[in-house]
């Protein structure tokens, strides 16, 4: 989401004397035209950004609007929001591993190992709900990172080790769940909340609404004052105060929407604060570059001195923290655990999304945000195919479509960006 159209440049500088000002239609005007022309330079380049995933989104809701008018009514904009959450929490996970260029083969069956734990735990054995939870995610944290180690110290693809794990955790769901299959949640439990409360009070939504406008605005202006001190070029005030007001039509209408219904959702609220501080992680902290930087190559990160090892175990851990958060979230919104639980089309919608979203396959270009758009599109498609009526075959091979016009549009990237010496 924030490389959407990352035509970062020097600001100009101020005009002197008695200059006259230019006229605001022209100045918009020019503001259109240079971003139009940074964007078509990003294209070329091979960086386009986020922009086809927003355009590919609006296409969804327009399509689903004319097909049945309940598609953006608050009530179903609502669901959609606490719809996304579970799957894409794993999504999120999936991308650290997409930007070291492997793939975690895991995450459904990690989401449903922690789901079952959770309530094997609190059901079964009366543990309390807190400490049930918890000891879930940190299984889900001990699955990633044993798997990351055995990656990072055996060298063996990901994608090899994961499908090992796949099978194993798989296998310990079924064994933990026994021979009943299915456990109910208690509905008005801790973990059910998670998707079933909703902050009623408007003031809960605009107020999220603003500071997350406001919190974009500082980080935008705190990176100009950075660059323009170290003489690097950087965003004009003028582009800034304009992302900002765009960001802040989208986040208000937001939050008027959910109002319309029963408020904020407490699951959109707890995924949206994870993926901004996910966000802030990989692309503020010294670890989040490092992790850049070794999608970008292993060997030339090891020759700059880098820890792989620990790097790579570290990220493997945060996919199966992530997934296992995403079980207990999907776990909630259905308030049971079953034997497939984490199986069916979890784990290709959470790699779907992840690449839909923007995340390159070829690793070193991402976001956490690009989970957010993907799994947006992914978890439209179906709510348009529910409310019309339309098989889940149909689904399957549209989102299979988005998929491969994704990847299509990640490979010429990455040969615009080989042209442009830039990959």
């Amino acid at each position: 989401m924030h490389d959407m159209a990352d035509n970062t440049r020097t600001e100009p500088s101020a005009p002197t004397g008695d200059a006259p000002r230019p006229h605001p239609v022209r100045a918009v005007a020019r503001a259109v035209t240079g971003w139009a022309g940074a964007f078509r330079h990003r294209l070329r380049a091979g960086e386009p950004g986020s922009l086809p995933v927003i355009l590919v989104l609006a296409v969804v809701w327009i399509i689903f609007q004319s097909l049945n008018e309940n598609f953006l009514s608050p009530r179903n904009l609502s669901n959609l929001s606490v719809d996304i959450v579970g799957t894409g929490l794993i999504a999120v996970g999936i991308v650290f591993v997409l930007l070291l260029g492997e793939l975690d083969l895991s995450v459904g069956s990690i989401s449903g190992l922690a789901a079952a734990v959770f309530a094997v735990l609190n059901v079964n054995n009366g543990v309390p709900e807190w400490l049930a939870l918890i000891v879930a995610v940190l299984t889900g944290t001990l699955a990633g990172t044993v798997q990351g180690f055995s990656f990072a110290k055996t060298r063996v693809p990901a994608f090899v080790v994961t499908l090992a794990g796949l099978l194993t955790w798989n296998g310990i769901m079924l064994s933990i769940l026994g021979t009943s299959g299915t456990v109910n949640l208690d509905e008005n439990g801790l973990v059910a909340k998670l998707t079933s409360y909703y902050f009623t009070n408007h003031g809960a939504a605009y107020g999220l609404a603003a500071c997350g406008t406001g919190m974009a605005f500082l980080a935008s202006y705190l990176d100009r004052r950075r660059r323009k001190a170290v003489g690097m070029p950087h965003r004009s005030l003028r582009d800034i105060a304009a992302r900002t007001a765009g960001l802040a039509v989208i986040t208000f209408a937001g939050a008027y929407v959910l109002n319309r219904f029963q408020g904020l959702p407490l699951a959109l609220l707890i995924f949206l604060v994870v993926v901004a501080g996910l966000d802030i992680l990989l692309r503020r902290t010294h670890y989040g570059r490092q992790v850049y930087a070794l999608g970008g190559g292993v060997e030339a990160a090891r020759r700059a001195s880098l820890s792989v090892m620990r790097v790579q175990t570290a990220v493997l851990a945060v996919s199966g923290t992530m997934a296992a958060l995403g079980g207990l979230f999907l776990a909630s919104r259905i308030t049971s655990v079953s034997q497939g639980s984490g199986s069916g089309v979890l784990l290709l919608n959470a790699i779907a999304a992840a690449v839909i979203g923007g995340t390159s396959l070829f690793g070193g270009r991402g976001t956490t945000w690009s989970a957010v758009l993907g799994i947006l599109v992914i978890q439209s498609i179906a709510s348009g195919m529910a409310l019309t009526d339309t098989p889940t075959a149909v689904q399957l091979v549209i989102t299979g479509g988005v998929l491969f016009a994704a990847v299509v549009i990640d490979s010429l990237s990455r040969r615009s960006q080989e042209a442009h010496g830039r990959a």
